[in-house]
């Protein structure tokens, strides 16, 4: 099977040669969109990852191409259009769990480099500055922690907390009976928020939790609260969150993921003048900690998302059944 593989970077080639057998990958740089769709012709499948767009113009060009897999590197698949691909015939799988503790210890280290400012400590030092003036962090220990979704990422982060002594707090549709009997209090979404110190977010995004945090949540949260989130971007309204960080509601913030990311994340724009203002404004305040949609960026996730991702593929090819079927 020929699979056509959008916005490849270097780790991908690394993980995915490795594994490569009877299929034949064409890798292009280019995230897939209306612009490159047709880099796709020839091919019977396409690889993507969360940035690429499956809208219903892109998934009509697919279909006329031939296109019957899209197989997703990655758990989310809010960036495809499920109805449209349904409708026109093409299967959606996915890497449901890659590796859960790699997100979950990179929202740690987020909460732990925002806390303790060891950003800033170690720029100090390489320039000959070893003061520790406003450095001073908070402990952890016997903090409330709230945990927004308890899916597989969400009670690796619970365990973890719960691990440095914190009371953890946990909102979902469905409360997880492990995570119970280790001490975890399900609560309403608005009292986990309200009675949190950290809250951290781990829940996909759908239409009922795009801009989750938005003004009216924002309100609920304690002042000072630091908001974390490793999931997905549109789970915050960027505009409140920077109107909390001006008040002081929000004391501090640490994102992986950012809801306009397609057009920066993965890229080296270091040369560009960078045209997204919110993002600008972020990177303005002391208190912001951004990075690029790396939470994943382990060797075990990795080799995990080619391993399952072909075992996908080669299901599919066989005509089995579909463990990791979205649609």
């Amino acid at each position: 099977m020929n699979i056509a593989f959008f916005s490849t970077k270097s780790y991908d080639r690394v993980y995915f040669d490795r594994y490569i057998s009877t299929h034949k990958i064409i890798y292009f740089e280019a995230p897939l969109n209306e612009q490159t769709v047709n880099l796709a012709k020839g091919c019977e499948a396409i690889c993507v990852f969360v940035n690429d767009q499956l809208n219903d113009a892109v998934l009509q060009l697919l279909s006329t191409m031939g296109i019957k897999l899209i197989a997703l590197r990655c758990a989310g698949f809010n960036n495809v259009q499920l109805e449209s691909a349904k409708a026109m015939g093409i299967t959606v799988v996915r890497v449901p769990a890659y590796s859960p503790h790699a997100v979950a210890e990179h929202a740690l280290a987020l909460i732990l480099t925002l806390n303790r400012k060891t950003h800033k400590a170690y720029n100090r030092v390489r320039e000959g500055n070893f003061s520790l003036e406003r450095l001073t962090g908070f402990d952890l220990y016997e903090k409330t922690i709230g945990v927004i979704g308890t899916g597989k990422i969400g009670q690796v982060f619970c365990n973890i907390m719960l691990g440095l002594g914190c009371r953890v707090l946990a909102f979902d549709l469905v409360a997880d009976q492990a995570l119970l009997a280790k001490g975890v209090e399900y609560l309403p979404l608005l009292d986990v928020l309200a009675q949190s110190n950290i809250v951290s977010l781990h829940c996909p995004l759908t239409e009922q939790t795009k801009h989750l945090i938005n003004e009216q949540s924002i309100s609920i949260l304690k002042d000072g609260v630091m908001l974390v989130n490793t999931s997905r971007g549109g789970l915050i309204n960027t505009k409140d969150a920077i109107d909390a960080l001006k008040t002081g509601k929000i004391g501090y913030l640490g994102l992986d993921v950012y809801e306009q990311e397609e057009t920066l994340f993965f890229n080296d724009l270091s040369e560009n003048i960078i045209q997204d203002d919110l993002i600008m404004r972020l990177l303005s305040f002391p208190n912001v900690l951004i990075t690029s949609h790396q939470g994943f960026l382990t060797e075990e996730a990795l080799d995990k998302i080619a391993r399952v991702t072909f075992l996908n593929i080669d299901d599919f090819a066989a005509g089995k059944p579909l463990a990791n079927k979205v649609v």
